[in-house]
């Protein structure tokens, strides 16, 4: 099992693509896919594993599958017609980052139906065992890795750049969901990982204190975005980040690997169809 540091944009620990038995689990985006090709040393992988479609994890799989084209491509039944058909993708994305899209994430590229294995979960899948973990996004998937008992987790688990730093749960739009999160963190303990492998960024041995940190983070997180605008949540999270990190280095990471300025957007959208659900409930009941 090995980490491979994307160094997306040129940074260090923002980004990390984990080789495991020949395969990738999340290979970023493909601003920084000949990163991966070069520590790859040109040899191809066994197959793709995609904890979700998000760019900063999956955006390089159609330029991969372009290069190898017997490639195969694993992702959850919902996140795959976005493979084949990036336009609704990338037009999502696009109203969050704007001019940066191209920068950032570089050329996503299609995915053929025929490279594509679909993942309800539940299955077992080349020394893997697969669960459904939405919470973060409708389409994640965490995969247990049977002999070394490590859990891939995505961005289920948060982002840790500094070790011992602090947790943060990433929270963009459109679907966050604190209630089905909590319940995929609780699916990921009940798998008893002896680790955790981040994508933002590494290895976690200390699987069940970091999976109760993170309940912490959420549930901090999302109280602050019931309580301040979209202004202040973003100066609070982004102060917390920094002095948490401690390192400048290191709180840079953890900005780039969870932009301030997007968080308050998934959790505002949250509490607000909570809302939404309430009141047609109560009307319901009239």
């Amino acid at each position: 099992m090995r980490p491979i540091d994307v160094r997306h944009l040129g940074r260090e620990r923002v980004i990390c693509c984990w080789q495991v038995d020949g395969a990738l689990v999340d290979p970023g985006p493909e601003s920084a896919v000949q990163t991966v090709i070069d520590a790859l040393g040109g040899e191809a992988p066994r197959a793709l594993l995609l904890t979700h479609i998000h760019l900063d994890h999956a955006g390089a799989t159609g330029a991969l599958v372009r290069r190898w084209p017997q490639l195969e491509v694993h992702v959850h039944e919902r996140g795959a017609p976005h493979l084949l058909d990036p336009s609704r993708l990338l037009a999502s994305a696009g109203r969050l980052y704007g001019d940066d899209m191209h920068r950032l994430w570089g050329e996503v590229v299609p995915v053929p139906q025929a490279n594509l294995r679909v993942l309800r979960g539940g299955e077992a899948v080349d020394g893997f065992r697969v669960a459904y973990t939405p919470g973060h996004a409708s389409h994640h998937v965490c995969y247990l890795h049977e002999g070394s008992g490590t859990a891939f987790v995505g961005d289920m688990a948060g982002v840790q750049v500094a070790r011992d730093g602090p947790i943060v749960p990433p929270t963009p739009p459109p679907d966050i969901d604190l209630e089905a999160w909590n319940r995929s963190l609780s699916t990921i303990a009940e798998w008893r990982p002896r680790s955790l492998a981040l994508t933002h960024f590494g290895a976690v041995e200390a699987p069940y204190e970091h999976l109760a940190r993170m309940r912490d983070a959420l549930a901090h997180w999302g109280t602050l975005a019931r309580e301040l605008d979209a202004s202040r949540f973003e100066a609070r999270v982004r102060e917390e980040m920094r002095e948490g990190a401690g390192d400048p280095a290191l709180a840079e990471a953890y900005l780039q690997a969870c932009p301030p300025e997007l968080q308050h957007l998934g959790l505002d959208r949250y509490w607000r169809m909570r809302q939404t659900a309430g009141t047609e409930s109560e009307r319901g009941e009239r």
